[in-house]
């Protein structure tokens, strides 16, 4: 997007990308032209969004229940390994869930606190461009059903909400979903190909509400969020058999913040549960609206015994564990070979792993000596030591077998720098660590129909022409002898074949007839 131009219609290869609009990309775009370095700005709308939801978490509780409990809401959220996990990521999903915190707060203000046109506005909009940045941008306006029931049972706050008022959230909604929805309008208006409305079926109804109804992949139980809360949301969760009765006390008395919060998230819960597809981030949007909940309780939660004792328990359970995978690794790495087995990690990234996870397991220790009387100021302690030790020691050193680029370095030095590098069966991090412009034959094509173009391409300069590819997707006419494996990354095996390597035999043995199908892009003859 940044080198071509264009920004309104993302490109994964040669291939539409239409699995998510492009509102998080202009963000990272944005992102670069301001700081100049991807290795950067690619990280910026992730720490700014998790940054502006622990803002957004803290005033809302302030407002609620005053600046004491609004610290307990904020580091309650922090201390949360899935937000904490999510926030140091390059992924979209803490930019949803910062839009869907403002519009909650934006509602909530005005629900809750005193009624404000101007909040209706803003929930709105936060909610428009959070459905333009991934399809459930909308969640917020389910806090409605229990705003409802609160009024039907004449418990809510007695201010006076004017029924015009309202319109202004499906307008500040038009607006916001309007920043990607206008101009892909205004493509879709003017004169263009067959891939335009393809992109734009794809994008607005099949990953939407097909996904939605009939998902085809990350299919799981409906329990499988039971799953989520009870590992990714730790240590809080370990809170729940004392937190639950004490949410279920103030419920019954209608106490209308806990009502709308718990209602909210609870209502989230059964949206995704309803779904055959499950990921554990769909549930994350719902988390700050629980700690707001939860921070009331927990000044007098974490003084009782119990609180005290799980707490301990799950610092003593990190140091625990840290040291003895610090040592497994530093003196049995053997015993780990299944776990590590296609990443290709070398001595040295061993070892550093396990000097690493040796200073996290001290550090746990060091915390557990004072989690005896301060268990709430342990726990964020915890926290700040495994996100340092993960941030600045664990992810750097793996960096270069999980994203690809040490594989990628490979292939460069071993092909030349004349050669030009095509890709089959390829992942976007291939791509994106490439030490020159790959060439690719599709992204969702049929393996069969990649190396259908493949061969067309390698035959017309065999001498300077390779392919990489994964193991599993090798095609049977290929020389295999002229094949080398070039090495592992995420749990693939990679392969590099010479244009050499696509004799007069492939171009003889075509597996099936492709001459009819439809949609067919031409053979690129040189980068893209």
């Amino acid at each position: 997007m940044e080198s071509s131009g264009q920004w309104l219609l993302p490109h994964r290869g040669i291939e539409l990308y239409a699995e998510k609009p492009p509102v998080f990309m202009w963000l990272q775009l944005l992102s670069h032209r301001i700081l100049g370095d991807w290795n950067i700005a690619f990280l910026i709308p992730s720490l700014l969004a998790a940054l502006f939801t622990l803002w957004l978490t803290h005033d809302l509780a302030r407002r609620l229940w005053g600046a004491k409990v609004a610290k307990y809401a904020a580091l309650a959220l922090f201390c949360t390994i899935q937000f904490a996990l999510m926030a140091k990521r390059a992924q979209i999903d803490m930019v949803l869930v910062a839009m869907s915190t403002l519009s909650l707060w934006a509602l909530c203000r005005h629900l809750l606190v005193e009624p404000n046109r101007l909040w209706l506005m803003v929930a709105g909009f936060a909610t428009g461009l959070g459905t333009v940045t991934k399809g459930v941008g909308f969640l917020p306006l389910l806090i409605f059903v229990p705003w409802l029931l609160l009024r039907y049972r004449g418990k809510g706050p007695a201010f006076d909400h004017s029924g015009w008022s309202w319109a202004l959230i499906p307008l500040g909604f038009a607006a916001g979903a309007g920043v990607w929805l206008v101009p892909l309008g205004v493509a879709l208006a003017q004169s263009h190909g067959a891939e335009l409305d393809a992109y734009a079926r794809d994008i607005l109804l099949r990953q939407t509400g097909t996904r939605y109804v009939s998902a085809w992949h990350h299919v799981q139980p409906s329990w499988y969020y039971l799953q989520v809360i009870f590992t990714l949301w730790l240590p809080g969760s370990l809170l729940l058999p004392k937190l639950v009765p004490a949410w279920l006390h103030r419920l019954r008395r209608w106490d209308p913040r806990q009502v709308m919060l718990l209602g909210w998230a609870l209502a989230v819960l059964i949206f995704f549960t309803a779904s055959p597809g499950k990921r554990e981030v769909y549930i994350l949007p719902a988390l700050p609206a629980l700690c707001i909940a939860t921070a009331p309780l927990l000044p007098g939660l974490l003084k009782r015994r119990y609180s005290r004792r799980v707490l301990q328990l799950y610092i003593a359970t990190l140091a625990l564990a840290s040291i003895a995978a610090a040592l497994v690794l530093l003196f049995r790495p053997a015993a780990l070979a299944s776990n590590l087995s296609g990443r290709d990690l070398d001595s040295h990234a061993i070892h550093a792993l396990g000097v690493w996870m040796f200073a996290l397991g001290a550090a746990m220790v060091f915390v557990l000596d004072g989690s005896f009387h301060r268990p709430g100021r342990a726990t964020v302690s915890a926290s700040l030591a495994i996100w340092i030790v993960y941030g600045i020691g664990l992810m750097p050193t793996l960096d270069p077998f999980a994203s690809s680029s040490r594989l990628m370095e490979r292939v460069d030095d071993t092909i030349g720098p004349d050669a030009e590098l095509g890709m089959i069966d390829w992942r976007e991090q291939n791509y994106l660590q490439a030490r020159r412009m790959p060439v690719d034959f599709g992204f969702k094509e049929p393996i069969e129909i990649q190396w259908e173009r493949a061969f067309d391409w390698m035959k017309e300069a065999p001498d300077r022409r390779w392919i990489l590819v994964t193991d599993t997707s090798l095609n049977d006419c290929v020389d295999e002898q002229l094949v080398s494996a070039i090495g592992q990354s995420n749990r693939n095996t990679w392969l590099l074949v010479p244009g050499s390597a696509a004799g007069a035999r492939c171009g003889e043995v075509r597996a099936t007839n492709l001459s009819g199908i439809q949609g067919q892009k031409q053979v690129p003859s040189g980068t893209n």
